[in-house]
């Protein structure tokens, strides 16, 4: 059954100044109608393939430091891609150059952006071992999101206290393509909103947070950062619900590769009520991301493997050294004499005999060309993230 209905998720209102503002139903959908046998098939795929990855990260050796470490790359991916969604140019080497201390090469200002939503991430994580998700914690993360950055002059932290819109740069309100609701209204959604995350249902956990996510869309209660901070929501969601015992599962990169369908059939679903099909376009964006995810885990232990075999092999009185050094790679995979100097506790002289067998034996990159202040890559690891 495809229920579509122009009422179905809500209403448009008339407002003095002469447009229409959207104003959501409270969730679960009325009629029903999701589970169709397309919405249950790539369910039973979803389940499975996050059921996958999740028991991809306990066959990782030294599980819980090795995953942790990983899931950091994939936090800084995800907010490479979330953040390119809306706009923002920097790239994944950006971030490693700033997170590293390094100058930006690429000299853009955007990698800022960047680092806010990595901090807001990791902080919503560790918020949620005492707080569960909830309004007050998606204020909290998006004031860490927006802090010192484009958008800082835009009440981080705080529900809007005036209407706003979607369209065009330089739309005004009578042209805009989507008009939220208006405050009272947009408070009574966001209450009906926290309500249905809380309320124990029989709604499967990953369709329940495909409504939530295009229900905070439609409700778009900050005045920057909505899509950013509706996409963290997602992966808040799984980790609180033990769906997934780490943060590997993101769907920015999906969801950027389809950007005109993604925004489409959010808008959809206040023009007709067809829940249905953005339903399904999410679920696809799960399928695929946890496949990858999956994939991508088991392809980052061989190469471990094989470059652990590669120092043992090569390195020989100095491996044990450097095998602290591959380690420390997987969480910062851009490094300089200094870092290796310190993680050591050796001589610069020392770490650059290092550094020069690793980049001999193929492991690190050279990447300034300067005979001073070198930067090395792990290229072969940042490489699994740059498509």
């Amino acid at each position: 059954m495809n229920n579509t209905d122009s009422n179905r998720a809500g209403r448009y209102v008339s407002q003095p100044g002469g447009y229409k503002a959207f104003v959501p139903n409270p969730l679960p959908p009325e009629p029903p109608g999701l589970m169709d046998e397309e919405i249950i098939r790539l369910l039973s795929l979803a389940d499975q393939n996050t059921g996958r990855l999740d028991g991809a990260c306990y066959a990782v050796p030294d599980t819980e430091l090795f995953i942790k470490t990983i899931a950091k790359m994939y936090v800084r991916k995800e907010a490479v891609d979330s953040s390119r969604i809306e706009g923002t140019r920097a790239s994944l080497i950006d971030e490693l150059e700033l997170e590293a201390g390094l100058p930006v090469s690429s000299g853009t200002t955007d990698a800022d952006e960047i680092r806010n939503y990595i901090e807001a991430m990791n902080y919503g994580l560790k918020r949620l071992e005492k707080l569960p998700l909830c309004l007050r914690l998606l204020r909290e993360i998006h004031e860490k999101l927006l802090s010192g950055v484009r958008g800082y002059n835009r009440s981080p932290g705080q529900f809007r206290k005036s209407q706003n819109w979607i369209g065009p740069p330089g739309s005004a309100i009578n042209t805009a393509t989507y008009i939220p609701p208006p405050v009272p209204e947009m408070n009574e959604a966001l209450d009906a909103f926290e309500k249905f995350l809380h309320k124990a249902s029989n709604i499967p956990a990953l369709i329940k947070i495909g409504l939530l996510h295009a229900q905070f869309e439609m409700i778009h209660p900050f005045l920057d950062g909505n899509g950013r901070i509706g996409r963290l929501l997602i992966t808040l969601y799984l980790c609180q619900q033990k769906i997934l015992s780490q943060p590997l599962l993101y769907l920015s990169k999906v969801l950027s590769q389809s950007r005109q369908e993604y925004y489409e059939l959010l808008s959809q679903i206040g023009k007709n009520g067809n829940w249905e099909q953005w339903l399904k376009f999410y679920l696809r964006a799960v399928v695929i991301a946890a496949e990858d995810a999956s994939a991508k885990i088991k392809e980052i232990v061989l190469l471990r493997n094989r470059h652990r075999q590669l120092i043992i092999d090569n390195m020989q009185s100095r491996a044990k050294s450097a095998l602290i050094v591959l380690e420390s790679l997987f969480s910062q995979p851009l490094i300089s004499l200094g870092k290796v100097a310190e993680l050591l506790n050796v001589s610069n002289q020392t770490a650059n005999t290092l550094l020069k067998d690793f980049v001999e034996i193929g492991i690190l990159t050279e990447q300034t060309g300067k005979k001073r202040n070198r930067v090395y890559m792990y290229k072969d690891y940042v490489q699994m993230f740059m498509d």
